[in-house]
């Protein structure tokens, strides 16, 4: 019959090599087999991060589930005053941007206009000048270039629906 050994918690046993404790004479110790399965620095980068999200995720649902218990009575008791109220903050808000918007572009006006009369002459008139140009010149140069890469003359042009 085959030896047996002593079932004791400092020996190994030879089927489960997984269970070795962490002095011992015939296996590898515990130290060698976790410094064997270390991650790298990016796999415990990235498993903290995606711990940090999944933790953030679930404190945010908690908060979510806590904020509609307690305020749900109150915004639905309220309700009636959130429309308009809603409504009059939109229309202030987008008086106070346009206002903005439209001082900003008063200021831009003024300071070009200043800069023309002083002689400094801003960026703006000579390539206003030339687009001017362009636009006014744009069907001429199309006629221009139908003519010279293979345009047909004016009496043979045909229906833009044969047989209409």
């Amino acid at each position: 019959m085959a030896e047996r050994q002593p079932a004791g918690p400092w020996t190994v046993s030879t089927r489960h090599q997984w269970f070795a404790p962490l002095t011992t004479s015939g296996g590898p110790s515990l130290l060698r087999r976790l410094q064997g399965h270390t991650p790298s620095s990016n796999q415990v980068v990235i498993s903290g991060c995606i711990l940090l999200l999944l933790t953030s995720l679930a404190l945010t649902g908690a908060g979510a589930v806590a904020a509609l218990t307690f305020f749900g009575p109150i915004v639905l008791l309220t309700s009636p005053m959130w429309v308009p109220v809603g409504f009059v903050m939109f229309v202030v808000s987008a008086a106070v941007l346009s206002a903005c918007g439209f001082g900003v572009a008063a200021l831009a006006g003024a300071s070009w206009l200043y800069n023309h009369f002083m002689g400094r002459h801003p960026a703006g008139p000579d390539r206003v000048d030339c687009a001017r140009s362009r636009i006014a010149d744009g069907p001429s140069d199309v006629t221009d270039y139908a003519w010279a890469y293979g345009g047909c003359p004016r009496s043979r042009v045909k229906d833009a629906a044969p047989g209409a």
